[in-house]
């Protein structure tokens, strides 16, 4: 596995004035409904957004929760005073393990890795695009060939969707403002490695950041949008965790960062 980032895979969010982070949805659609009505409000000229990854999994709503996505998207670029890069969205877990879903045909145990991935969450988003658990199985039972057409077809099925394959495309491993501001990140980092090379730390793991006993390349807080233990907002002095526990019967936890890293604004949906 590739441990690296290219530069175009780290969002860049420059001088951005102030940055909405949104903690993982998990399909839960509902909320983050309520939870952009509330920050179409508050998203004020200079601002941007950036999803922390995990919109997919355990919650059944997949094609209702990326289109919803997408159609906030739409309405903050469309503004007049929008840009393309008011919002980013960060490859989670959940997304990441789609995407080896999909290439399960190059896996060395096919069958034991769809069962993990099943066993982690995967299986609502399996069911939103024609896919069947069990013909996966019989399928990597099967062999490659057999595999690779039950995902071709679960890949046809996403590419027929509008939107779908573009946002997955689009999807980056981190975001930061300029030196000295906020690192935006799914799970977690490695305080061993530079930041173009964290590689899948930033799914899987490396420490705690709450941890963090001093700033991360020079960034004054890191965010993550997951906590495997989903205890809200969770403030310290160079880390923040945003997990309310969305997906789990919590709420859906997004705040507004100043430039110095300081939380300005909060939202629960």
């Amino acid at each position: 596995m590739n441990r690296g980032q290219p530069r175009s895979r780290l969002a860049h969010l420059g001088t951005a004035r102030r940055v909405w982070a949104v903690a993982a949805i998990h399909a839960e659609v509902q909320r983050l409904i309520v939870l952009h009505d509330r920050l179409s409000d508050r998203f004020a000229v200079g601002d941007r957004i950036v999803y922390l990854g995990n919109y997919l999994g355990h919650g059944a709503a997949v094609h209702a929760t990326l289109g919803e996505l997408l159609d906030f998207r739409r309405r903050i670029i469309g503004r007049a005073t929008g840009f393309a890069c008011d919002a980013v969205f960060l490859r989670g877990a959940q997304e990441e393990m789609w995407q080896k879903l999909l290439q399960l045909q190059f896996a060395p145990n096919p069958g034991e890795v769809l069962e993990w991935l099943a066993r982690a969450g995967i299986e609502p988003t399996l069911h939103a695009y024609g896919g069947d658990l069990r013909q996966g199985l019989a399928a990597a039972r099967g062999g490659p060939r057999a595999i690779t057409r039950w995902t071709a077809t679960l890949r046809d099925a996403m590419n027929a969707t509008p939107g779908h394959t573009m946002l997955f495309s689009a999807l980056r491993h981190a975001a930061f403002t300029d030196r000295g501001g906020v690192l935006f990140v799914h799970a977690g980092l490695d305080r061993s490695r530079p930041l173009e090379a964290q590689g899948d730390a930033f799914w899987w793991g490396g420490g705690d950041i709450l941890a963090l006993d001093a700033p991360f390349e020079g960034f004054r807080r890191v965010v993550r949008g997951v906590d495997r233990a989903r205890r809200g907002l969770v403030e310290r002095a160079f880390a923040v965790s945003l997990d309310s526990g969305a997906g789990y019967g919590g709420p859906l936890s997004a705040a507004c960062f100043g430039r110095d890293g300081g939380i300005i604004d909060r939202i629960d949906a």
